[in-house]
């Protein structure tokens, strides 16, 4: 059993209007305001005078309960869009592994399913803790930095932002337990932002179907059904698709946490877990229901993960 113990975030305060995204696309007045209008882009959030470390280390920090529980932490995984880049003695992970006293604990990246690889790291974390100690724990961290260039070789609309996340994964506990995990992996579009023009126009066109596939595969090997979830949780890359995939599910769009796309803009693999608590806050998720979070990572990757709410919605730290 791999159950989410607590979970913390931090999203930066300064919030850029996407025309400043558009500008560093040299997109027209009219593409800019198609942005907004259509795909439900307003603003993303940006900590310009942040490291990387900062950006997961101040998740990290925010969890009430990582002093308490620091020499049970076995392993820091740092889920990532983009490969680590760099010196190889130098990543993210393993310098906030040092500032947080975690220097016990195995640390290493994880980026093989692009932006579906926050939910790759928590199953993976589970794995981990299943052959470890019953009072192990893994650190879960996602978060990176957003820099200009990236948004000129994104291939779907959408403004990539800055924020983290941070999650202490244990096999037991008080928390909630993760019931199913789901990938797939769409070879065809491998080159991801180098795909030709017709292959990323077919990205775009199977994008929906296969990602609500791989939601129903995830909810069925979960053993429940659509209805019994109370809400998915999503990547924010724009509002448009998750309006298209809601629909291919028979669901109504309110049943989809969009409220931070015009808000953070598309974090990476901090989406879910941003929007998790986000959710929780809000008073958005009934104690005892399922819920999903998903993503997508370039590619193409597609993934859902189903967990059971434990508790009081407002039980996670954080």
């Amino acid at each position: 059993m791999t159950v989410l113990q607590a979970v913390a975030t931090y999203i930066p305060p300064t919030a850029r209007p996407v025309g400043d995204a558009a500008r560093e696309l040299q997109l027209s007045a009219t593409e800019a305001a198609v942005l907004q209008k259509f795909y439900g882009l307003r603003d993303y959030r940006v900590d310009r005078t942040a490291t990387a470390a900062d950006l997961v280390e101040r998740a990290a920090r925010a969890l009430p309960s990582l002093g308490r529980v620091a020499r049970r932490i076995r392993y820091v995984l740092h889920a990532k869009s983009v490969p680590p880049s760099g010196p190889h003695a130098t990543p993210p992970v393993q310098s906030v592994r040092s500032d947080l006293g975690l220097s016990g604990a195995v640390a290493f990246a994880v980026t093989q399913h692009a932006c579906a690889s926050g939910l790759l790291a928590v199953d993976l974390a589970g794995r981990l803790l299943a052959g470890d100690d019953p009072d192990a724990l893994a650190l879960v961290l996602t978060g990176e930095k957003a820099y200009p260039a990236v948004n000129r070789t994104m291939p779907a609309p959408t403004v990539t932002g800055e924020a983290s996340a941070a999650l202490l994964v244990g096999r037991s506990g008080a928390g909630d337990r993760v019931l199913s995990y789901e990938w797939r992996v769409d070879g065809e579009f491998r080159d991801g932002t180098a795909m030709p023009g017709p292959t990323r126009s077919r990205f775009h066109q199977r994008y929906p179907q296969t990602l609500a596939d791989v939601v129903l595969a995830a909810v069925a090997r979960a053993g429940l059904g659509l209805a019994d979830l109370s809400m998915i949780l999503p990547h924010n890359v724009n509002r448009a698709s998750w309006v298209r995939v809601a629909a291919l599910l028979g669901l109504p769009p309110d049943r989809i946490f969009l409220d931070n796309v015009p808000v953070t803009g598309h974090a990476f693999c901090a989406d879910p877990f941003v929007n998790y608590r986000c959710a929780v806050d809000a008073d958005r998720l009934p104690p005892g229901r399922p819920y999903l979070l998903a993503g997508v990572g370039l590619g193409a990757v597609y993934a859902a993960m189903v967990v059971q709410a434990r508790g009081t919605a407002g039980g996670w730290s954080g």
